[in-house]
């Protein structure tokens, strides 16, 4: 089985550690999984910015540099969404707009959207686990991103791997269906009602008394922590990633931000 992880910009740029905790988890679960270096944006700020045609050549890129692999895992549920669901949309558009040429080479990359899956996915319907080994003794309250939640489906998985988690305390976090405000270039667009869903969902985190804010998205918790870390809140935002790949041997310097 050939593995390979998809890191993603926001992590490859801001939160090298998300991968590197991706590639010690699946190591110490016999996984070898490999690092593609020709990967690169897979185009979702574009697409979603309805920059459809200009999202191609990435969508593209992404084909060729993930061509050969079993599994594409990646440690983001928005990445993965816009690989699985909005690559197949844009080959039907192309074939729509009369261009057969852009349709039948995005096949590739409809290709590889089939084989590109969610870390907690990979865990748990690929590896079969639930429990990774990890020790997290600390308090944790989990934020189901959107993509994740609604476009993945990706249940209770996140849940059941942390609950398997030796040392970890899961609390409930009020309103944890409800958007962080963060929705990519939406934060920039319209900055006001971003941050007031922000400062709604930071205040739901406090409120749980949790050490640690766990989500599938570093996008998101870079939106949360932002508001937490204005606010004096203790509570640390952290990928769940980072979370299983601790262990006793290992363990994660979980401090406040």
């Amino acid at each position: 089985m050939r593995v390979a992880l998809f890191v993603t910009c926001v992590n490859d740029t801001l939160y090298p550690g998300t991968g590197r905790a991706v590639v010690r988890l699946l190591r110490r679960l016999g996984v070898d999984v490999e690092f593609p270096q020709a990967q690169s944006c897979c185009g979702q700020p574009q697409f979603n910015t309805g920059y459809r045609r200009e999202a191609e050549p990435l969508a593209l890129r992404h084909a060729r540099a993930f061509a050969g692999y079993d599994h594409v895992v990646t440690p983001s549920a928005s990445c993965a969404a816009m690989v699985r669901d909005n690559y197949p949309r844009m080959r039907r558009r192309a074939l729509d707009e009369g261009r057969p040429g852009a349709a039948a080479a995005l096949a590739d990359a409809v290709d590889a959207a089939g084989r590109t899956v969610e870390l907690t996915e990979f865990l748990v319907d690929v590896l079969g686990v639930t429990d990774v080994g990890a020790w997290f003794p600390h308090s944790v309250t989990y934020h189901p991103t959107c993509h994740g939640l609604r476009m993945l489906g990706l249940g209770d998985r996140p849940r059941r791997l942390l609950a398997a988690v030796e040392g970890l305390e899961l609390r409930e976090l009020p309103g944890a269906e409800e958007c962080c405000g963060f929705g990519g270039t939406f934060a920039v667009k319209n900055a006001a009602v971003s941050a007031s869903m922000g400062t709604d969902k930071a205040a739901a985190v406090t409120a749980t008394g949790a050490e640690a804010l766990c989500a599938l998205d570093n996008s998101c918790l870079m939106h949360i922590g932002g508001t937490l870390t204005r606010t004096g809140a203790p509570t640390r935002p952290l990928h769940l990633a980072e979370i299983l790949a601790a262990t006793r041997a290992e363990p994660h310097p979980l401090e406040t931000p």
